[in-house]
């Protein structure tokens, strides 16, 4: 057993994005916090995962989740599960501060497939990651622009 507060896993408040699942030595199971403001995503792209399932608990505030089916809209204290292979993104378009854990299992560092909006292209368009200096630099896979960045 491993007993963790979220404010002790990195030596200071809660960032905005908290990964927990190194603080709990879990091996099978993603873990991480996240609080979000009004008008951020939840993570950097629209995307699926190939094996992995994930279920987001929205703690506080209401979380959308875009969709192939459409926007779905998770109230504090409601989870959504996203099965292997079904795109998604979350946000909070509220003006209420979001907090959402999420939890993937297996856990896995497996590829998945990332999509961002390209200027150039005009259209969401497979996105390429590359870390560098501390953040993640998005590029469209089809033209090379830069679609993003990401610090931490």
């Amino acid at each position: 057993m491993k007993k963790v507060a979220i404010e002790d896993t990195n030596g200071h408040a809660p960032r905005a994005f908290q990964p927990l699942t190194e603080a709990l030595g879990a091996t099978g199971l993603a873990l991480n916090y996240y609080e979000r403001a009004s008008g951020e995503h939840i993570g950097d792209c629209y995307h699926r995962h190939h094996k992995q399932e994930e279920v987001f608990y929205v703690l506080s505030g209401t979380a959308t989740f875009e969709t192939e089916d459409g926007n779905v809209e998770v109230d504090a204290g409601e989870l959504i599960r996203f099965a292997p292979g079904e795109w998604q993104q979350g946000r909070n378009d509220g003006g209420d501060r979001l907090v959402v854990l999420a939890l993937g299992a297996p856990r896995s560092d497996e590829p998945m497939d990332l999509r961002r909006t390209c200027a150039s292209c005009e259209e969401r368009t497979p996105a390429v990651p590359e870390e560098s200096d501390g953040e993640v630099v998005f590029y469209c896979e089809v033209c090379g622009a830069e679609t993003g960045r990401y610090g931490w």
